[in-house]
């Protein structure tokens, strides 16, 4: 350090002078850390990327290592086995282990042919400093820079410099959340002064967000005990239905068999040519045999319970066969006349599978809703 100026003035001079820190929040997809396995294997020149043309790769170097030991192996074949404790995972699983233990992960980008790569690593990273905080605070994951999963966050990262360290965390839904960048060569004291604020500034916005997604897991999980116990009171109710009508019918072919049986009394002859003004039509006695029946096969098919919820907090339980369509709880809904519903449509939550026009003409059963479900109804603006 010069004579005459401060740690903290040299770390602003290298904040300002070499662009080292970049702070940003921006959200990758997990689509594309999805298919990071699609280039284990490629090329690293890639013929159709837009990335700088990747470093030089030692051709004798081991080809049949596998992909999340290939950095270790080579950052410890020059550097030695004195480091930040780097785990040898895809970077998915990383952010898994950082989810569950609430931390962030720690991302290092290794360039061995970089000029400036060596004094980096021996002076920075492999720093006693360096290391019990990261060991202490962080998961801290690797990889090279011009190869598999390297090469795919350094794309979606945006990397124009290195040597290249990250700090990202899970964010919500799909997706990642990049807190710090720092690109170039700091000093060990200013990258654990860096990685120190970003825990304090990210840090309450972090647990926050750990903490409602717990809170949405508990609803969830009471939403289902919800369920189950409404099915289950549903089950007795209609038990104890089957028993009552049961022991009625039994009273009544009881008192049938104690009754008195008449004699078949003789018909006239004009008794038996007279016919009744009343006797219906054949087509209309056709049509009101056909309607009996039906009426009759619908009260066989089993019962699907349906819990719907409604966007202002209500729920309505309702019961339709197995056989009934998802048009009609779109109509059950739609004579409901709810006030503040127009266009919507149906949701089930886990999984989450949404019923619209292209599946109306399927049975309860088909869409996997039979004996019981429950239902979200979603505006659509």
């Amino acid at each position: 350090m010069a004579s005459g100026q401060t740690s903290h003035d040299l770390i602003e001079g290298l904040r300002t002078s070499c662009n080292n820190l970049l702070r940003r929040m921006m959200r990758l997809p997990f689509g594309i850390l999805d298919d990071i396995s699609r280039v284990i294997g490629r090329e690293a020149t890639g013929r159709n990327s837009s990335y700088p043309e990747p470093l030089h790769q030692h051709e004798d170097f081991e080809i049949n290592i596998p992909e999340e030991w290939y950095f270790l192996n080579v950052f410890e074949r020059q550097y030695g086995e004195s480091h930040p404790f780097f785990y040898a995972s895809r970077f998915m699983e990383a952010l898994k282990i950082a989810k569950n233990e609430s931390k962030f992960v720690f991302v290092y980008l290794h360039s061995p042919d970089h000029p400036l790569t060596p004094s980096f690593c021996h002076e920075t990273l492999c720093s006693e400093l360096v290391v019990q905080f990261l060991d202490a605070n962080f998961v801290s994951w690797g990889a090279v820079a011009s190869r598999g999963e390297g090469l795919e966050m350094a794309l979606a990262l945006r990397v124009s410099s290195f040597p290249f360290c990250a700090v990202v965390a899970p964010a919500t839904g799909k997706a990642i959340a990049v807190l710090q960048q720092v690109e170039g060569p700091v000093s060990p004291e200013a990258l654990v002064e860096i990685l120190q604020r970003t825990l304090e500034e990210q840090g309450s916005a972090f647990r926050l967000s750990i903490a409602a997604e717990e809170e949405v897991i508990r609803e969830n999980r009471r939403l289902r005990e919800e369920q189950d116990k409404a099915y289950l009171a549903a089950l007795q109710k209609d038990k104890e239905k089957e028993e009552v009508l049961s022991a009625t019918e039994r009273r009544r072919k009881a008192n049938d068999e104690n009754l008195p049986r008449k004699p078949a009394q003789k018909r006239t002859l004009e008794e038996m040519e007279e016919v009744p003004k009343e006797t219906p039509r054949p087509k209309e006695a056709s049509k009101e045999a056909q309607k009996k029946e039906n009426i009759t096969l619908r009260k066989m098919q089993p019962h699907t319970r349906l819990l719907i919820r409604f966007p202002n907090g209500t729920k309505k339980e309702q019961k339709f066969t197995s056989t009934d369509t998802i048009r009609s709880i779109y109509k059950y809904i739609d004579s409901l006349e709810i006030p503040g519903v127009g266009s919507y449509q149906l949701i089930s939550n886990f999984p989450r599978k949404v019923y619209g026009h292209e599946q109306l003409d399927m049975t309860l059963r088909e869409a996997g809703l039979h004996p019981n479900a429950a239902l979200f109804l979603e505006l659509i603006s």
